[in-house]
């Protein structure tokens, strides 16, 4: 399909025939915050999209349930309890299993007060409208607060998403046609290529990995990627937080306190999204980041020295493409 309203048309009548839509005119673009009970947790503005939200949202992807077939019911205490929890964002994408499936079944009734995100790795503009149409299907809702261009990794890629076929064109087309609120690039391989992305486009928003083994890296992300978003007003929301509990190995961190204190504390970084085991574990990570204070200098120095003989394993992930 070629014309916005068609198409727009076509994906609102699909998605209430699977499971029903959730009006959503609760965001218009004056929304500077989400409706919700009084915040437990710190808050702060997403770069320039003027949305607040809680410093803690819940991924969707890792070794947990939210991502492995056939963990329906884990993965939805999970969701369940992340609600009550006072968690508004909500971080998926297209390949993490069956985690927007997940999502779709509990988050309807409060999708007005959310902040959903999903993600595509398709560089063309067919194959992401494919994605993202499977996306919103898949989630039960009628549009996304952000969808992002996921794991760009190399240059070429910038160059393919940005041509006149490339997958920028359906970002932009799904925000013209009110499928999507904000755009953004997500990376965890190369610093200079987000760093270059966020140049070459007006992103709203980039998910990066800001974690205390960042400095030892020979290519870090944190001194490359936040300047750009700062001058840009550019949304950071961090990833890989305790890279997958690696930080926590012996000689390493004490525990999410440092690693959560340690990421937050960065200029410029506005939220996190991490992952969760188990309801216990969300619950304790919780209840961290709702007794986050920014960090000195002094203890952020000696936090990142903590991890300078672990930082090889604790950045594993940079080598996935």
């Amino acid at each position: 399909m070629t014309e916005g309203k068609t198409r727009r048309n076509f994906l609102i009548t699909s998605i209430a025939v699977t499971g029903g839509i959730v009006a959503t005119n609760a965001f218009q673009e004056n929304t500077t915050n989400i409706a919700t009970p009084p915040a437990t947790m710190p808050e702060r503005v997403l770069g320039r999209t003027k949305v607040k939200l809680p410093i803690f949202g819940l991924g969707g992807a890792g070794q947990t349930p939210l991502s492995w077939e056939g963990q329906e019911s884990d993965a939805t205490a999970i969701i369940q309890r992340a609600l009550e929890l006072g968690i508004r964002y909500f971080d998926t994408a297209a390949t993490y299993g069956p985690s927007e499936d997940y999502l779709g079944k509990v988050l309807p009734p409060y999708r007005s007060n959310l902040f959903l995100a999903s993600k595509t790795d398709k560089r063309d503009r067919d194959g992401a409208w494919r994605e993202l149409e499977r996306s919103l299907k898949r989630l039960n809702t009628d549009y996304l607060d952000l969808w992002q261009l996921h794991h760009v990794s190399f240059s070429e890629e910038l160059d393919t998403i940005f041509s006149p076929s490339g997958a920028i064109k359906a970002l932009e087309e799904a925000i013209q046609q009110k499928l999507v609120r904000f755009a953004g690039i997500t990376g965890h391989h190369d610093p200079q290529v987000i760093a270059e992305g966020l140049r070459r486009y007006p992103f709203h928003a980039t998910l990066i990995p800001v974690n205390a083994a960042d400095k030892h890296h020979p290519h870090p992300f944190i001194p490359v990627v936040l300047p750009v978003a700062q001058e840009k007003n550019v949304g950071v929301i961090a990833m890989k937080v305790p890279a997958y509990g690696r930080l926590f190995k012996s000689g390493g961190l004490t525990g999410m306190e440092q690693a959560l204190g340690y990421t937050m504390s960065q200029p410029g970084v506005h939220c996190c999204v991490i992952a969760a085991e188990t309801v216990s574990q969300l619950e304790k990570n919780v209840k961290i980041a709702r007794a986050f204070v920014p960090l000195k200098e002094q203890e952020l120095t000696a936090i990142a020295a903590r991890t300078a003989n672990i930082w090889e394993d604790s950045t594993f992930f940079r080598t996935w493409t």
